[in-house]
């Protein structure tokens, strides 16, 4: 079955989704649809209680969700409590909330555009440009983030002829190249950036996504050339390609006296962004 794990944002709020290729369908975390419309601390809290008075009023909805394996705030992937789109809308009637016509209305337009994407590939990298503009981030950055997307895919699908499975073994391989590059596991890089949920490349500043591109492309390069037998040979060659990219950074950090790896985040890149552009206009502003 192809199932291809997604990030939409709603709102500024980021849903994970799941598109099963076989079917033709959406899957989304019932969990972050929650969050979406309830503003909840605890959306797992909230779905549970939801889930027991569903139970309760004898709704054939709670037996009818699937689980599903999406990408957790550490990286790993978790069996996941996920609704496709008919059952969402139901769902959703369940939820007192003032965000649900403009959700539904927004979980229309996904199931639309995948349609639509289906039929010009070119869209879906459109539109990822279009969501990432949306959340603040410079067109810059955006263009060096669908690149890393780009040969993130390259190397998971040198993984797949490998024969290595989605979820711990990715997450494995993936915590390999991290420390090997930057000397930090994802979850310590995590933690400098003061991230929880939020996805770590989302959070990385120029030449951070550029090593991390280095060391995620030379891996696939390696592997390919290497032809790694199993998983314990495909952590080897997962060190290796993040020293490529080690090498890299220890020469520009004695070059420019500065740390590649930072505490500096999304919110804090778009505030450092904006600064810029203010600071370029007072310039101009001054010049006349």
């Amino acid at each position: 079955m192809e199932k291809q794990n997604e990030i939409r944002v709603f709102e500024e709020k980021k849903v994970r989704t799941l598109w099963d290729g076989e079917h033709e369908k959406w899957y989304f975390s019932i969990a972050d649809v929650i969050a979406v419309l309830t503003d909840s601390p605890n959306p797992r809290k909230y779905w549970s209680v939801l889930k027991t008075r569903l139970k309760a009023e004898g709704s054939q909805l709670t037996t009818n969700c699937s689980q599903l394996k999406m990408q957790s705030a550490d990286g790993k992937f978790y069996l996941t409590d996920v609704a496709d789109t008919e059952q969402l809308f139901r769902l959703i009637q369940s939820i007192p909330s003032p965000k649900a016509e403009p959700f539904k209305l927004w979980l229309a337009q996904v199931a639309s555009e995948r349609l639509e994407e289906m039929q010009d590939p070119e869209l879906s990298i459109d539109r990822a440009l279009e969501q990432y503009m949306n959340l603040g981030y410079s067109e810059n950055w955006i263009n060096q983030r669908l690149k890393s997307i780009e040969i993130r895919k390259e190397l998971t699908d040198e993984w797949k002829k490998r024969g290595l499975k989605e979820g711990v073994q990715f997450a494995t391989l993936t915590d390999i190249i991290t420390k090997a590059w930057s000397d930090k596991t994802t979850k310590e890089y995590k933690i400098l950036k003061g991230l929880k949920k939020e996805n770590l490349r989302d959070n990385m500043t120029n030449t951070e996504l550029i090593l991390n591109m280095l060391a995620e492309a030379s891996t696939k390069d390696i592997s390919a050339a290497t032809n790694p037998k199993d998983f314990e040979e495909s952590k080897k060659v997962a060190k290796q390609g993040g020293n490529v990219a080690k090498v890299a950074r220890k020469e520009l950090e004695a070059k420019t006296g500065k740390n590649v790896v930072t505490s500096l985040n999304a919110k804090l890149l778009s505030e450092s962004e904006l600064k810029k552009l203010k600071d370029k206009q007072d310039k101009k502003k001054k010049s006349r």
